[in-house]
């Protein structure tokens, strides 16, 4: 797996940020501007409406999280 080195978050532009402080979001402050984006992909896909329930979503993330040995 890949080692990114997080950005401080007072080094990322204020237009950029966003009210998160999950480590893979922070990867984002390498490239800033795709960091609010991401954050609404993220909250479209575990917030959104659809078939599953949100602990369902959470389940499969983890299961996926896990397969691909990353350990956040």
């Amino acid at each position: 797996m890949a080692y990114i080195k997080y950005v401080d978050p007072n080094d990322i532009p204020e237009a950029h940020r966003v009210n998160d402080t999950d480590h893979i979001l922070r990867i984002h402050g390498v490239h800033s501007e795709i960091m609010q984006h991401h954050f609404t992909l993220y909250k479209e896909l575990m917030y959104g409406k659809g078939p599953l329930t949100r602990i369902q979503r959470e389940m499969i993330a983890v299961a996926v999280s896990a397969i691909n040995e990353c350990h956040y």
